[in-house]
């Protein structure tokens, strides 16, 4: 071969021989070109080839190969990510996002803290990263991550409920696996855009016997700790006495647990009694009634069917005849366009309803009305009564005296429709109504949230975290409740 055509030596020029003092090469060491690295040199190129491969993959990639797989007429392969990245340092941007990737892991799916002292979890991120030197952040810096996330986490949930008008509250007691008892709330409430948002206050742990005070205490403690006191429209809990107790001690409406009440009539059918039961005919005949009543499985609509029927638990709680909220309960069902007819209440039943949410219309004016604003003119007449030569003051109205029965002669929406989706295009029209449809609607009827969190809870506290701090309880479970809704 020509010598012009032979390939410099030391790996094609990315390494050349020391330079001693005296302008004499040293054979025994070589200079990097690339990194100025000093390697020993004993004429053998694997050790200039590993350096290559670790330290510059890329430039290794792009001269070496020519000289080997082209020469020999192979096909050159495209160098692939691994081997791109293999060998080269984790930035430390990376790694900062690796470590609150990892944080949020281990709140969304509740494992626990000491994962990031597995070895086989930083295998397999050396692996992904193609950085053997990587390490996994220690619990300390994992427990600063989880209470910064925290802390942005409830800031935002904190706007949701500073911009909403009116919430609702569901809560419940929990006791754990090491006999700590917590309460857990969650916060219910429909926003400007009527979009329907439930997730976790918190779960506190409590010292005192749950007595009827201490309960309402410490209702009172998370509404006041989260600034919506005020804004508080019902509290739902279960129909235990403390509970029942509680409800009538706080400044909202109390609106028992539904499921609870329905699940007493449930368990008649497995204890001795004396009431008949249905016979298999007329249970074929109620489980054809379910698939024609699939659309009507809504909450709110299937607690007044069973109340009116003749049922004797479902009209009374475990506690011993402490009623459901029926009043409340009803005029929900009259504010979802969905069942405005209320075909599911007698008659007789139905025209209280409406009284009751004419009422309401009329007590909402004063707190739509700007503050500083003059009080309207007085009514006019309508044009049709002033052509007839009618001047009976009676029949002034305003526009706002006849919203309740505008909204009763709308047509009913589909029952696949949304009903906020309803309420969000008429909400020009029914404005004073909206408001309080998006109090009624925002209620739920059970306390199935609650019992949510507490199965989160129990997959954070086990017997191997039975030491977990409650603070670090409260804000796990918080952090898992908050992103697994959010996706």
């Amino acid at each position: 071969m020509d010598a012009a055509m032979k390939p410099p030596g030391l790996l094609q020029g990315k390494f050349i021989f020391k330079k001693l003092p005296n302008g004499n090469l040293d054979k025994t060491k070589v200079v990097c070109t690339l990194c100025n690295a000093e390697l020993v040199y004993c004429r053998s190129s694997s050790s200039l080839k590993y350096h290559l491969n670790a330290k510059h993959p890329l430039a290794n990639a792009e001269d070496a190969g020519p000289s080997t797989d082209v020469a020999q007429g192979k096909s050159r392969r495209q160098t692939t990510m691994f081997e791109c990245n293999r060998g080269k340092p984790v930035s430390t941007a990376l790694s900062a996002k690796l470590t609150n990737l990892l944080a949020q892991w281990i709140a969304t799916s509740c494992r626990p803290i000491s994962v990031v002292e597995d070895d086989g979890l930083e295998l397999v991120l050396q692996a992904a990263t193609g950085d053997p030197s990587y390490k996994l952040p220690a619990r300390r810096t994992i427990m600063r991550r989880i209470h910064d996330q925290h802390a942005a986490e409830k800031a935002a949930k904190n706007e949701k409920m500073v911009e909403a008008r009116c919430v609702a509250l569901t809560g419940d007691h929990w006791t754990s696996v090491n006999n700590d008892n917590y309460l857990g709330v969650t916060v219910h409430l429909i926003d400007a855009s009527w979009e329907l948002h439930s997730f976790a206050l918190g779960v506190m742990k409590t010292e005192e016997r749950h007595f009827a005070e201490a309960c309402a205490r410490q209702f009172l403690d998370v509404a006041n700790q989260w600034g919506i006191a005020d804004k508080i429209s019902t509290i739902g809990t279960d129909s235990a006495p403390n509970m029942v107790a509680a409800g009538r001690i706080l400044p909202f409406e109390h609106l028992p647990c539904a499921a609870h009440v329905r699940r007493t009539y449930t368990t008649l059918s497995q204890q001795k009694h004396n009431l008949a039961l249905p016979t298999n005919a007329e249970y074929e005949k109620l489980a054809k009634l379910e698939k024609l009543l699939e659309p009507c499985r809504s909450q709110m609509m299937i607690l007044p069917i069973l109340c009116d029927s003749k049922l004797p638990s479902p009209r009374t709680s475990t506690s011993g005849g402490e009623k459901i909220n029926l009043e409340w309960l009803k005029v929900a069902t009259a504010l979802d366009p969905r069942f405005k007819d209320l075909k599911c209440l007698p008659r007789a039943e139905r025209e209280p309803v409406w009284a009751k949410l004419s009422e309401l219309v009329k007590r909402e004016e004063p707190a739509l009305q700007p503050l500083g604003e003059k009080n309207p003119e007085p009514p006019k007449k309508k044009t049709a009564l002033l052509l007839m030569g009618s001047d009976s003051e009676s029949d002034e109205e305003t526009p706002e005296d006849n919203t309740v029965e505008r909204y009763k002669v709308e047509p009913s929406a589909s029952l696949d429709q949304c009903p906020l989706k309803w309420w969000s295009d008429h909400t020009a029209v029914y404005g004073k109504m909206a408001h309080i449809a998006r109090k009624y609607l925002g209620t739920p009827a059970t306390t199935v949230p609650c019992e949510r969190l507490f199965s989160l809870a129990g997959h954070i506290v086990q017997k191997r975290r039975s030491s977990l701090s409650p603070e670090n309880v409260n804000k796990l479970v918080c952090l898992s409740d908050w992103w697994k809704k959010e996706k």
